[in-house]
């Protein structure tokens, strides 16, 4: 492992990626003194706020309800921040409802009784799908919609996501300490005889050059690292329609609804619009690409990258993704659910997914001067009030105890085919995006 017990303090920073992982990184450097005579430097493809990074959107669900303890805990941390001095007017505590009817059932258990351990009291468990729409304010309640079992909790919520990032970003601009630049990265810049990455090359040629480089680029991580085995981007189908105000005076109020077993969610109604969005297996893009640690600029590799409405401004989601959502609202809600009324925007919403659902914070076994922070795993923006400092800690070597075995470079590469996840993924698996587009009649 390349970190080490004492910690030298960087002159220089370049961070890439501006996302939830990267600008909160940037924020936590900017307010510990240690870093006062350290240049910070961000880069990311798109200009800010970037329409198609995970962490911009209407909204996100924010929750400490994790099957797995340090999670739980480290969300209800982020949580107290959300209600008080981060950005707590993008935050809305209307309540989760955590629902499942096979499997994810046990994920849903864990999670109840961390949340119970961590002493919260506003809970309610539901034992049959008629509770679950009772609580939910649902216009029709049916087992393989929105699950069969499960519980409120009633001290989460959701969050504007493009708004609290935005906050964020003022946040960081105060300190006029940070260079944003605008430019795709094309590759690290590595010294493969002495193995060390000293920074970044960008698509025009430039460079730029730091004492430690933090690769925080999300789902377009595994552009510029090998990670297969280790991480993989996976697609997530989100879709939006126009909702009344009556309609939406109706159900704002509700608690967020989270299916794991079908992976289908409604976060409630806000500014005339109302979001159905799928948290599952998702769908793989497999791209082959130059090798991004290879001297051999004809040596290739595939992996899954993101292919969104960036890349395609004219993208629309497979029928497939269309299909599911307004299934689940049509089961749910079933008024707003007409074909009068169809989905009038629709998005990829694209994950960096680990084998466990696990985050990876944690410098690169082999370059020294490298340090890597991805593997969101579809939930990391809940903890965007807190991941920078941690992130940081990290970076300084004193990964927090409970998170030392969960964050670190995996010691072996495991065939995705093989990866357990963390039991709350549902929904269709293996899907191919190129081959859903082929069924939707529709071109990659």
């Amino acid at each position: 492992m390349a970190s080490t017990t004492s910690f030298d303090v960087p002159s220089s920073v370049l961070i890439v990626g501006s996302g939830a992982f990267g600008l909160s990184t940037a924020w936590a450097l900017c307010r510990n003194p240690q870093y006062r005579n350290t240049s910070i430097t961000v880069v990311d493809r798109n200009s800010f706020p970037s329409t198609d990074g995970s962490s911009v959107d209407s909204s996100r669900i924010i929750r400490p309800d994790y099957a797995a303890a340090p999670y739980a805990r480290l969300a209800t941390i982020a949580q107290n921040r959300w209600r008080t001095d981060f950005a707590p007017e993008h935050y809305h505590e209307t309540g989760l409802c955590l629902t499942a009817s096979g499997p994810e059932q046990r994920y849903v258990g864990d999670s109840l009784a961390n949340v119970q351990n961590i002493g919260l009291d506003k809970i309610e468990v539901l034992d049959s799908a008629q509770d679950i729409g009772r609580v939910c304010g649902l216009g029709r309640s049916e087992d393989d919609a929105c699950g069969s079992t499960g519980y409120v909790n009633r001290s989460s919520g959701w969050a504007d996501a493009e708004g609290a990032m935005v906050w964020l970003r003022n946040e960081v601009d105060k300190f006029n300490r940070v260079d944003f630049v605008v430019a795709p990265v094309k590759k690290l810049l590595f010294d493969f005889e002495k193995n060390t990455v000293s920074g970044a090359t960008l698509s025009d040629g430039s460079e730029l050059r730091a004492d430690l480089t933090i690769l925080a680029a999300g789902a377009w991580s595994a552009s510029l690292i090998d990670l297969r085995g280790i991480c993989k981007s996976t697609g997530q189908v989100v879709c939006y329609k126009p909702i009344s105000a009556e309609e939406e005076a109706a159900i704002a109020s509700r608690p967020v609804i989270l299916n794991l077993s079908n992976a289908l969610f409604m976060i409630p109604p806000s500014r005339g619009k109302l979001k159905i969005a799928r948290h599952g297996h998702g769908y793989l893009n497999p791209t082959t690409i130059p090798h991004p640690e290879s001297q051999d600029p004809k040596e290739t590799i595939t992996v899954s990258l993101p292919y969104t409405h960036v890349t395609d401004p004219n993208l629309i989601i497979p029928a497939e993704g269309r299909r599911a959502c307004n299934a689940f609202l049509h089961s749910i809600h079933p008024s707003l659910a007409v074909p009068s009324r169809p989905f009038t925007t629709t998005r990829i919403c694209w994950y960096t997914d680990t084998r466990d659902g696990d985050f990876l914070i944690t410098y690169h076994p082999k370059y020294k001067g490298l340090f890597v922070a991805t593997g969101g795993s579809g939930h990391g923006f809940k903890f965007l009030p807190v991941i920078g400092d941690s992130i940081l800690e990290c970076v300084e070597g004193r990964t927090p105890e409970e998170f030392k075995e969960r964050w670190r470079w995996p010691e072996e590469r495991v065939p995705e085919e093989l990866w357990a996840g963390d039991g709350s993924r549902g929904g269709p698996v293996g899907m191919i995006l190129e081959e859903e587009f082929r069924k939707s009649e529709s071109k990659l």
